[in-house]
């Protein structure tokens, strides 16, 4: 692709790394850019520069927040019963989406895929046990929200096996959710039947 000048060539390149952008897609959206004014573009990057020096994650949960403990943790309107696992933040969104889920979440950074080099010591599992292992914290349900691949399978498998020794009811989400599919492209009516109608992980 030959490119008028080096500015946009660059900005080209790094757009272009973003997942599910192509060169041409960046194209378009630097030749936006250099279209709208100039506040627009110094908005944009002042918002994401904003974004990656402040960005926290909760030390509950390890959702994304913006202070210390996340707005789902503090809040006195969920049920802290219920304690639901998922692989990241972006499967939080999903479930938060159906309005079927009103207990709090635990956020594992990832799944395990030898594959791709991520064992279980790269993910939050020992905080998960500490959660549970805390008779203060109250959890009585944890729900195995991962998604049905064979990598989300063996993660719940792991998790089941580290948590088995705690008095907490272990459930997985319905599998309205297609084998081998991912949880944060499944409609919101489907993932929300999915955590109404879950049973019990064996």
């Amino acid at each position: 692709m030959d490119f008028p000048s080096k500015l946009i060539e660059e900005a080209v390149n790094q757009v272009s790394k973003l997942p599910g952008i192509g060169k041409k897609t960046a194209l378009r959206l630097v030749l936006h850019l250099v279209k709208e004014k100039k506040e627009t573009t110094f908005a944009l990057t002042e918002a994401l520069s904003t974004l990656r020096e402040n960005i926290r994650f909760c030390k509950k949960c390890h959702n994304i927040s913006d202070a210390e403990v996340c707005s789902i943790c503090t809040s006195h309107r969920r049920d802290s019963t219920l304690l639901c696992v998922v692989e990241d933040t972006k499967d939080v969104m999903a479930i938060e989406n159906t309005a079927q889920y009103n207990g709090l979440y635990h956020v594992l950074g990832g799944i395990i895929s030898p594959m791709n080099g991520i064992g279980p010591s790269e993910l939050k599992i020992d905080s998960l046990v500490t959660r549970l292992s805390d008779p203060a914290g109250g959890i009585k349900e944890v729900i195995l929200a991962l998604s049905p691949t064979m990598e989300g399978d063996t993660t719940s498998f792991y998790i089941h096996k580290r948590i088995k020794e705690y008095p907490v009811k272990v459930s997985v989400i319905s599998r309205g959710i297609a084998i081998g599919g991912d949880l944060e492209y499944a409609d919101e009516i489907t993932l929300g039947r999915s955590i109404s109608a879950r049973t019990l992980f064996n």
